[in-house]
């Protein structure tokens, strides 16, 4: 497994899930070493590589698609492990889901809310988060 776009995916998944997204594949590969190599390759070898948009730009895509879905939570939990890896913060993370409720559906974000609150207890972030409602961000349309 020892080539150049297999390297570049081992090293996106590391900056992007840390020692747990190289586990995943580990794991993975002693079943089913093509789809791990699959894995590793396509996904972040050849997608995340990509210049165009961030690490944390890609995890907020990642996220809200995951989600959307509905039927992707083990894979929800990682990448929103993943958003808070690569710099997103709680409440971005938070606001990312509760806007699912608007185009996947209240179930969806419902359930994505529980896979953040999972994540959250994990990761030492409590809830709920002081004042996540009444954030705007710098650049951010303010209602006009």
């Amino acid at each position: 497994m020892s080539n150049e776009r297999y390297e570049r995916g081992e090293r996106m998944l590391s900056d992007v899930d840390g020692p747990a997204g190289l586990a995943v594949v580990d794991s993975l590969s002693k079943s089913f070493p093509d789809f791990a190599r699959y894995l590793v390759e396509f996904p972040f070898g050849d997608i995340y590589a990509r210049k165009a948009l961030s690490l944390r730009e890609r995890e907020v895509a990642t996220v809200a698609a995951l989600c959307a879905l509905g039927n992707a939570l083990p894979q929800l939990r990682v990448h929103v492990h993943a958003a808070l890896h690569v710099g997103c913060t709680p409440a971005e993370v938070i606001e990312v889901v509760m806007q699912m409720a608007v185009y996947a559906g209240f179930p969806a974000a419902l359930n994505g809310l529980s896979v953040v609150r999972e994540v959250f207890a994990e990761a030492g972030i409590a809830l709920p988060l002081p004042n996540n409602h009444e954030e705007i961000r710098e650049g951010s349309a303010t209602g006009t």
